[in-house]
């Protein structure tokens, strides 16, 4: 899968300036693919090294990508049975392009209805990386295309603002690069209250009327 192995390239980016929204969403979707491909390698299904990802390739989407990852890592390791079989969760069929897009858009929407912090961000990763996970355990590879475009139609959407505000992605690195007890204690916080909204979301998404 060409798209999860090639790195995005952003010629015109630049990070000590305010970040245009289609920076924001391209950056988004690069993560997206690099999160997944990560996940994807992770367990066993990967089309190519984990060393082709941006976490690997350097430069400040890289390392961007790198505590991206790192902060997947912690709260998957919070909460290991959530962040799995997520499609079984939704009780949903992979097979089915429109169905994969509604879920997650419904339960991105659920996740962030009463705010947006970097542990919601995370969360929502951690939910396309597992998702993705799914649809190419269940022979649908393509799905992968279908939740890389949906993360960043919901960035497009609803985060763009926020994003900007702190001055793009880079401000996720602070998560790990603060020194202060008290930051990593929020950030736990933040971890442990996404996956009480993420939980909240399936419930919502299984119990909504179609």
């Amino acid at each position: 899968m060409e798209m999860l192995r090639r790195s995005s390239v952003f010629a015109a980016e630049v990070f000590d300036r305010s970040p245009t929204d289609k920076e924001l969403v391209s950056q988004a979707k690069a993560l997206c693919r690099d999160y997944i491909h990560s996940r994807l390698n992770r367990a066993g299904i990967g089309w190519s090294k984990p060393e082709h990802g941006l976490a690997a390739s350097g430069g400040a989407l890289g390392e961007i990508s790198s505590v991206l990852l790192w902060l997947g890592d912690e709260l998957e390791y919070l909460r290991p049975n959530v962040y799995r079989n997520v499609a079984r969760q939704l009780n949903i069929t992979v097979a089915s392009e429109s169905i994969v897009s509604d879920a997650f858009l419904a339960v991105a929407a659920d996740i962030f209805s009463t705010g947006v912090t970097w542990g919601k961000v995370v969360s929502l990763y951690a939910v396309a990386g597992a998702l993705a996970v799914d649809c190419v355990r269940h022979g649908h590879p393509a799905m992968v295309h279908t939740i890389v475009d949906c993360m960043g139609e919901f960035v497009r959407k609803s985060l763009t603002s926020w994003l900007k505000r702190r001055g793009g992605w880079v401000d996720v690195t602070k998560c790990v690069v603060n020194t202060d007890p008290s930051f990593r204690s929020h950030w736990l916080v933040c971890a442990v209250c996404a996956f009480g909204h993420y939980v909240k979301a399936i419930v919502l998404y299984l119990f909504r009327e179609k």
